[in-house]
């Protein structure tokens, strides 16, 4: 199974995504970091993300970039989050955007759920930098590719998750 969580900043979407993870019927719990940590307001995010995921099983890993270099057992349960984070580190740091997608489907077919969380950040009407614009058109199109491989895609509104294709998991 393969569910897309999304939803605007500090919306609850992260503690949505790791509630599915909870219910799921599996013990290899694996959480993909992607978000470099570069401030204090970094810091206090890792911070307030690892309490949260405080005994509930689950073996971190760091992924800033490459998401197929990360080592998953077969089986286990992911949730990657997030995509964001993930897309500009390979846009603005050398990286290759090119090999997200990829490295996504290879996870579906490896881990016996997949939970991805991405954000909406195309609502707000801004006219942006050319770089920045070109960022979002990116974010856009794959998350429209992620949803598409999705079983599950909710978008947590007020921290209420709103079911936009197929039916959530365990619940």
């Amino acid at each position: 199974m393969t569910a897309l969580i999304t939803g605007g900043s500090g919306c609850g979407k992260s503690t949505y995504a790791e509630k599915l993870v909870t219910r799921l019927p599996q013990e290899k719990r694996v959480y993909i970091a992607t978000m470099r940590v570069y401030d204090e307001e970094s810091v206090r995010r890792v911070a307030r993300h690892r309490a949260q995921r405080a005994d509930k099983g689950f073996v971190t890993l760091e992924c800033p970039m490459d998401l197929s270099s990360t080592q998953i057992e077969p089986g286990s349960t992911v949730l990657l989050e997030d995509i964001p984070n993930l897309l500009a580190n390979e846009m603005f740091d050398g990286g290759s955007p090119e090999r997200i997608l990829p490295a996504i489907c290879d996870l579906t077919k490896k881990c016996a759920h997949l939970i991805i969380v991405t954000n909406d950040v195309f609502c707000d009407g801004v006219i942006y930098p050319e770089s920045t614009q070109t960022y979002i058109e990116k974010l856009a199109e794959l998350n429209r590719r992620i949803a598409g491989l999705a079983d599950y895609a909710a978008e947590v509104v007020y921290s209420i998750p709103v079911t936009l294709k197929g039916n959530a998991p365990c619940e």
